[in-house]
């Protein structure tokens, strides 16, 4: 029997890959047997519905209220951005974007940065997520993996009632399917982190090919079974790879822009454009706020 068949028939079941299954998968299965047990995978956890949150992106360093970017009705969150600088400025600006905007899921701040502010310092860090809770943060935004050598970080979090929502990565990944076994190895620890965003969030740092994107997609959706969501940056990606992406085992897209702006026509307005990008495809578009709290389902 075809092994690609055995394969299949243990995702079907909702079964973990072994390491031998899974270098066959990297090294021998041409792209679209494997995008077709990456969909199957998708499929088994989520079922037809793709996921999509509207962003409100804040600098870290803003100092004033009246320096908030505009948040309309439809953001589902405000996320702050950048490195936070001094100990006392994340508290503080995590203060000032709630009370501005209170009803709308906040979250902040990629994890290893509010570590290096703390100078990796346990306790400080435990006092600074125990801060920037109160002050209203209800998820931290990301841990990004190229810098990950200790889950630890992500377990205090957790701990402290603040989990990280994404895995990220901000370069491509060397060894990416070594990496991904350790993230899979990390079961208990991740229980909380929603979803893992494989490809890198910055243009200008990719040296990738759409064949290498949406390859790397289907292995995290099949090798990384220990996180639900496998995401895709719908502002960095834009809607071709986002689309062809949901074939390959993606089921969520991040930063799609809250602003219904119909400048270019109602059909280029954001909102219109992702539903049908998902729609055909032939997925279920489903919105969700930050906190990974789903909401509307759209027609």
């Amino acid at each position: 029997m075809d092994p690609v068949d055995d394969i299949g028939k243990k995702i079907d079941q909702g079964e973990s890959l072994t390491d031998d299954e899974i270098d066959e998968l990297a090294k021998e299965v041409d792209l679209l047997a494997l995008g077709a047990l990456a969909d199957r995978r998708r499929r088994f956890v989520h079922g037809d519905r793709a996921s999509f949150v509207r962003v409100v992106k804040v600098p870290a360093g803003i100092s004033k209220e009246d320096e908030l970017p505009f948040v309309p009705p439809g953001a589902g969150e405000v996320r702050i951005c950048g490195h936070p600088g001094q100990r006392e400025s994340v508290v503080a600006v995590t203060t000032r974007i709630h009370r501005a905007k209170p009803k709308v899921p906040l979250t902040g701040f990629e994890l290893y940065d509010l570590v290096d502010v703390c100078r990796s310092d346990a306790g400080r860090v435990r006092e600074l997520l125990e801060s920037i809770k109160d002050a209203g943060v209800g998820m931290i935004s990301e841990v990004c993996l190229n810098r990950m050598e200790n889950p630890m970080w992500v377990e205090l979090a957790e701990t402290v009632g603040v989990p990280v929502g994404r895995l990220t990565v901000t370069q491509p990944l060397e060894q990416s399917v070594a990496t991904m076994r350790r993230v899979a190895s990390w079961n208990g620890l991740f229980s909380n982190v929603k979803a893992f965003a494989p490809l890198p969030s910055a243009l200008a740092q990719r040296r990738s090919t759409g064949y290498d994107d949406v390859r790397q997609v289907a292995l995290a959706r099949l090798v990384v079974d220990n996180i639900e969501s496998v995401q895709i940056d719908w502002g960095t990606h834009g809607p071709k790879l986002a689309q062809l992406a949901l074939t390959f085992g993606a089921n969520d897209f991040d930063s799609v822009s809250p602003v219904d702006s119909v400048e270019q026509g109602w059909r280029r307005a954001p909102l219109e454009e992702i539903t049908r990008n998902i729609t055909a495809a032939s997925f279920v578009p489903v919105e969700r706020n930050g906190h990974f709290e789903i909401g509307t389902v759209r027609p």
